[in-house]
């Protein structure tokens, strides 16, 4: 099961794909070198896609569920064969079902407040979410107070904004829309995936110079 130290940088977002086209958008995803690979459970039986993706994947990528608000929703991915748990928000009762799972947890959050109470209940990394809303300064001055834990940034975060936010401490970001979007065929997405995954690279490369 992967861990803290390994978890992916770069997660791809597939809210709204279908069960029929999983497979085939996580082939272009794994070859573009994407790593994390998300499932919301907004989207067409998405327990369904998790148990495909995961059992031809799952040794590969990190793979799981998003918008993930129940405990129950944690027990069901973890049945269809999900490691990663995200949520929009701090839930202490889903972030202590997946620890209690040995599931890797990554809630969202905007505070300071919000960020100590998802840590103390037991979570793997934190997502700032929306990270566009609250910006490069906010994460400045939150990675202030945190303790060592990974923060990924997910919303409103481009290819062209890498750079900054790496330079901010950030440690991995999520992408929807840029990445994959509902009917979006599996060649291009894999071509967003490989522009990300490039830019990636070089803004953490400018980040270390």
């Amino acid at each position: 099961m992967p861990s803290v130290i390994d978890l992916p940088p770069l997660v791809a977002i597939l809210r709204g794909i279908r069960p029929d086209e999983i497979l085939d958008v996580a082939a272009a995803l794994v070859d573009a070198g994407i790593r994390g690979i998300e499932v919301p459970l907004n989207s067409p039986e998405p327990l369904v896609s998790i148990r495909r993706l995961t059992e031809r994947y799952g040794e590969q990528c990190l793979c799981g569920a998003g918008t993930v608000l129940k405990p129950a929703q944690v027990d069901a991915v973890a049945q269809a064969g999900g490691k990663l748990i995200v949520t929009p928000n701090v839930s202490q009762a889903v972030i202590a079902r997946a620890a209690e799972l040995g599931l890797v947890s990554m809630p969202g959050f905007a505070t300071a407040t919000e960020a100590f109470e998802a840590i103390d209940a037991g979570a793997t990394a934190l997502k700032l979410f929306p990270a566009s809303t609250y910006g490069v300064q906010h994460l400045k001055a939150l990675r202030a107070v945190l303790p060592p834990i990974k923060v990924f940034a997910v919303g409103g975060v481009g290819a062209k904004t890498l750079t900054e936010w790496t330079e901010a401490g950030i440690d991995g970001v999520g992408f929807a829309s840029d990445i994959y979007a509902p009917g979006r065929a599996a060649a291009d997405v894999g071509a967003r995936a490989a522009a990300i995954v490039s830019a990636w690279r070089q803004a953490r490369g400018s980040a270390n110079a």
